[in-house]
């Protein structure tokens, strides 16, 4: 199995906030956004955003420009390189509760 694959399967279904990731992932391909944008569209507490998007961003999934509270945040090229498998995943765990 690739190793992008499994950092995304254990990312998004074998931890705790897997599928508030995969909504943050699939909210970041439709437009990127800071923290409070994101807790707004997703309906989540900025904590809780901030939580898995440090999470995202240390395992090398998103990446952010900015400082404060205007920090960006965008898909990395690791993850715009495997689109696919993203949604190849997530159509098979996260799809399911929208």
């Amino acid at each position: 199995m690739h190793g992008v694959k499994r950092l995304l399967w254990w990312l998004l279904s074998g931890s705790a906030g897997g599928m508030n990731r995969g909504r943050i992932l699939e909210t970041l391909f439709e437009r990127p956004g800071n923290a409070n944008e994101l807790a707004k569209v997703l309906s989540l507490d900025y904590k809780t955003i901030r939580h898995h998007l440090e999470v995202l961003e240390k395992n090398k999934l998103i990446t952010s420009t900015g400082s404060g509270y205007g920090k960006m945040y965008f898909p990395s090229d690791l993850l715009e390189n495997n689109k696919v498998i993203f949604h190849e995943i997530w159509s098979k765990i996260g799809k399911k509760t929208k």
